[in-house]
């Protein structure tokens, strides 16, 4: 049964209970349809709005730019809102349980935001805990918009903090190897520096980290929050007041989202719980079969439950994107379709090898997304693309005793600190 969100559904009339994430992944932001005669959420593809009263406008312009606040009444230009990019912006905040959310054309152009809006006021510094995301990684570390960044293990974190850090960085589960972070220890670490914490892997239906502390959530929408492959979007969830700093930046910058994609992600997010549920319990039975698997030295799995899983095999991980049939071997996440992906060579390809390998990448690893095919015809589908020539020779570990045995380089590359759960024949899906 889902657990109430914290808050209550706001539509004109304080609702006393709270809705379940179920319900509200359904019904937020939709709830003024009915009283309009409408069912589905109408598409509003204007660039412009017409007014006859510049007075007024240029008010709610001057209001705009000196807090970033959504302007009252009819829209003004499609590059400062769009009320169908709204919609959506509303309900990923209700399902995060925060003030507000800011969409933006990509995850890469929401997390850039980020930290235009903290560079704006001095704060260049960003502490980060490694794996991220490999552009997320690269736009950090060559510091592309002036940032300087401070790589660090979470117990670091503190430590690393100076005068000048805006901001804290953590994905959890992290891409690729779904490696997880304590998030209420690290924001308390933060201290008054805000906590981005990445949820596209783990979505609000596994984990709220503003309920944990983090103050700024990002997502790439295009992953599950879309969910069928065929929107792309960013989103940050957070306060009213970081929300209004970063609606400035989108409008000044051009980093919007078109309302079509807007519209597709509120109808993804009608099915969100849905899909990551059905899709994760597959992913639990992957994870035990691979774990049991003699060709597959380790496998990586969340404790928190989820739709991805990351493994190294024994042999040439290459030949095994050759050989998948019913898996799209892809780039990308979350859609209805599973997806695998060989990370060394593309999503953190952009990534120094040695900071790879030592943030647990290696040469081995396959990242898998795990969608809502049947679970055999996955299995079958993995089992062909093994193949017999890859089993190691006799004698040598299975992955079920040995995932916790030194990586393929000698070593375990994934610092203690960052180490997370691997899969057992009892792990759990998280509800």
């Amino acid at each position: 049964m889902d657990t109430p969100l914290d808050t209550p559904a706001y539509d004109g009339v304080r609702r006393t209970a709270p809705r379940a994430l179920a319900t509200e992944a359904v019904h937020a932001g939709r709830d003024d349809l009915a009283r309009q005669g409408l069912h589905a959420p109408p598409i509003d593809l204007s660039t412009t709005y017409p007014s006859y009263d510049s007075r007024a406008e240029a008010a709610r312009i001057d209001a705009f730019a000196t807090t970033g606040a959504e302007p009252d009444g009819p829209p003004v230009y499609g590059r400062l809102g769009n009320p169908t990019v709204a919609r959506f912006e509303t309900a990923l905040a209700r399902l995060e349980g925060t003030d507000a959310a800011v969409a933006f054309a990509s995850g890469m152009a929401a997390l850039t935001a980020v930290l235009l809006v903290r560079a704006s006021m001095g704060l260049r510094h960003v502490v980060a805990v490694r794996p991220l995301y490999g552009c997320s990684d690269h736009l950090l570390t060559a510091g592309l918009l002036g940032s300087e960044v401070t790589w660090t293990d979470p117990a670091g974190i503190a430590e690393a903090l100076r005068p000048d850090t805006g901001l804290v960085m953590v994905e959890s589960p992290a891409n690729p190897t779904l490696a997880e972070v304590d998030l209420r220890a690290v924001a308390h670490a933060c201290g008054s520096v805000p906590l981005l914490a990445d949820n596209t892997f783990a979505t609000p239906v596994l984990q709220r980290p503003a309920e944990h502390g983090a103050r700024l959530v990002l997502h790439s929408a295009t992953k599950y929050l879309g969910g069928h492959g065929d929107v792309m979007a960013g989103v940050v969830a957070c306060d009213e007041e970081f929300a209004g700093r970063l609606r400035q930046i989108r409008f000044a910058t051009g980093g919007v989202l078109h309302p079509l994609a807007g519209y597709l992600l509120l109808r993804g997010l009608s099915t969100l719980p849905v899909r990551v549920r059905a899709a994760s319990a597959t992913a639990a039975e992957l994870a035990r079969r691979l774990a049991a698997d003699p060709r597959v030295a380790r496998v990586h799995y969340p404790r928190i439950g989820g739709a991805m899983i990351a493994f190294e095999v024994h042999g040439d991980p290459h030949e095994v994107i050759a050989g998948v049939r019913l898996i799209t071997p892809a780039v990308s996440l979350g859609s209805v379709d599973t997806l695998i992906q060989h990370p060394a060579s593309i999503s953190h390809r952009i990534v120094d090898a040695d900071d790879r390998r030592d943030s647990g990448v290696s040469d081995r690893l396959l990242r898998m997304s795990v969608g809502l095919e049947d679970v055999d015809d996955l299995w079958a589908d993995l089992d062909e693309a093994l193949g017999a020539r890859q089993r190691p020779s006799r004698g040598s570990g299975n992955c079920a005793t040995s995932l916790n045995a030194p990586s393929l380089a000698g070593r375990d590359a994934t610092p203690t600190a960052l180490r997370h759960s691997s899969i057992h024949p009892h792990s759990t899906v998280a509800p």
